[in-house]
């Protein structure tokens, strides 16, 4: 058994999120815990809300809140919207906490006692008509690289370039939409990344057998373009103030902090139960810890050059992500989610209108691992009812009502297997080796419907051309033995399933099957008790709510 570390990249409290997000980081990030829980390890899986930078002052004045109070209401709402969608996180904690305060702080002092923080006047823009210094995020224009015009001053989104507030065409307030800008002199905190270059470029190197495609050439292209000194303060009141003198009235860049946060929601689970826990256990001098971190490729430069920089250069021993899944996008109507554009369906509308099981299964069946995947709402309507309601719902049925009227409703007694059913257990432990295989490497797995093909296998290939072999089977197996082929061998999504299957057994003797969808139940007796398949026959009237 070892360690699992599981992070998901934490979401900006602004807003709730999206389907985008859920199936970005979030969801993916379930599915493989839940996995590894399942398979044995020691998993801490931890995620939580991005509450420092521009988007929280924003919104908090939009809403005419006090930006704490903004970020108490929706870090709230994205908690309950994670819980209706059933994400197992041991830890959904806040970047902004205490813990994770202390923890930068120790990390910025480190990083100054060894050379590498450097004190610079820069240029940066300034809006005389709201009468300060516009944060990177507060500036919006055209970017420089693909012509997007929505670009922030941060970061394009478009073509993921990393930006400076000066390098945007057209630049003009976040704030006020103000064009009247010029450009003055401020002071801030530099991150002396080309001093950690060399370090960092072996590192990355060493993670070439092991990083998806995606991630690993993201990572080198920053590097063959020279990395450069990064700014880590920020001309804000929201957030951690720098502590150093002179720089009193300024706080760190949420890029600086957001990713410590991971190291600072651990300590917020380890101080719940300090006799139990230790954070250091998982990130500091830790031993055999397995670090998976799961974002969206706009995420990856940050998690793959800037985060590991900032750690390498604390010259402590730190844990560092052996494996970092990079997700592309989910479109929607020819165009990107988009949060701050009110662009999509948004989980806790989307949770509300259908069982979270069916847009869990549907967004990881699209997940969009190599390249983006488009929603649609006919599309998800098919897929349900046809993998859920259809394969997995009719098999299930037709399987009990068979059994039930060739053999009664007891579940027999337990006898010899035929060489029909060692052939049929042969295909399928070959089926699931494979899947186990690309799921504990997380190599493109989680689209893969191995689950529903072992169905295919069993209701085709097994007791529809010979129904007598399947009674026999019935008859000869014991009923754990059935479950096995029926429900432990589920599809890449089911990970869930199998676990509430496992649970429930063991604590009263009823199995759940495929949650939302069907349900097959053994009273104390061995009866079997069959229900009908679900099938949702007015989804277009929904589907036009949600849109």
């Amino acid at each position: 058994m070892s360690k699992i570390l599981i992070t998901s990249a934490l979401p900006y409290v602004n807003g709730v999120p999206h389907l985008g997000h859920m199936v970005g980081c979030l969801l993916p990030s379930d599915v493989y815990a839940r996995f590894m829980r399942m398979s044995g390890h020691e998993v801490l899986y931890i995620g939580g809300t991005d509450e420092h930078g521009t988007p929280s002052e924003v919104g908090a004045a939009k809403e005419g809140m006090s930006v704490e109070a903004y970020c108490d209401k929706y870090h709230a709402r994205h908690k309950k919207t994670y819980d209706d969608f059933e994400l197992s996180f041991d830890c959904f904690g806040r970047s902004s906490s205490e813990q994770n305060r202390e923890l930068v702080y120790h990390i910025f002092d480190r990083l100054d006692k060894n050379g590498f923080i450097e004190e610079r006047a820069i240029k940066q823009l300034y809006s005389i008509d709201d009468e300060r210094f516009l944060p990177d995020r507060y500036v919006t224009g055209t970017c420089p690289h693909c012509g997007y015009e929505k670009a922030r001053g941060d970061q394009c989104e478009n073509c993921t370039k990393v930006l400076e507030p000066t390098d945007l065409i057209n630049p003009r307030s976040t704030i006020s939409g103000s064009t009247n800008l010029e450009v003055r002199e401020t002071r801030h905190l530099f991150l002396k990344l080309p001093l950690i270059e060399k370090k960092l470029a072996a590192w990355v190197k060493s993670k070439e057998p092991f990083w998806p495609d995606m991630a690993y050439s993201i990572a080198q292209k920053w590097l063959k373009e020279g990395l450069q000194e990064r700014c880590i303060t920020r001309d804000l009141k929201w957030g951690f103030p720098v502590n150093r003198p002179g720089f009193e009235n300024k706080v760190f860049y949420v890029w600086f902090d957001a990713p410590i946060g991971y190291i600072g929601i651990t300590k917020q689970w380890a101080d719940e139960k300090p006799e139990e826990r230790s954070w250091k256990d998982w990130w500091l001098d830790a031993e055999d810890v397995r670090y998976v971190e799961f974002m969206g490729k706009d995420n990856v430069p940050f998690h793959s050059i800037s985060f590991p920089a900032t750690l390498l250069g604390t010259g402590e021993n730190w844990t560092m992500v052996d494996y970092l899944k990079g997700m592309s996008y989910l479109t929607y109507e020819g165009g990107k989610f988009s949060k701050s554009e009110n662009r999509g369906i948004f989980a806790e509308d989307a949770v509300g209108e259908f069982p979270a099981d069916y847009w869990r299964y549907w967004l990881m069946a699209n997940i969009p691992e190599g390249s983006d995947s488009s929603f649609d709402f006919d599309l998800f309507a098919g897929v349900v009812n046809k993998d859920l309601n259809g394969v997995l719902g009719n098999f299930v049925s037709r399987v009990l009502k068979m059994t039930a009227s060739k053999i009664g409703e007891k579940v027999p007694a337990g006898g010899e297997m035929t060489e029909v059913e060692r052939d049929l257990v042969r295909v399928l432990q070959e089926r699931t080796d494979n899947y186990l295989k690309y799921m504990e490497d997380a190599r493109e797995a989680f689209g893969r419907k191995y689950g529903l093909s072992y169905v295919t296998i069993v209701e085709n290939g097994y007791y529809c051309p010979i129904f007598d072999y399947h009674v026999r089977f019935m008859h000869s197996a014991s009923y754990d033995d059935v479950l096995l082929v029926t429900i432990k061998y589920k599809p890449s999504r089911g990970a869930k399933i199998c676990f509430e299957y496992e649970i429930r057994r063991e604590r009263d003797d009823k199995v759940v099957l495929t949650a939302s969808t069907i349900q097959l139940f053994t009273t104390s007796d061995g009866v079997l008790e069959p229900s009908e398949p679900e099938f949702y026959r007015q989804w277009k009237s929904k589907f036009k709510e949600l849109k």
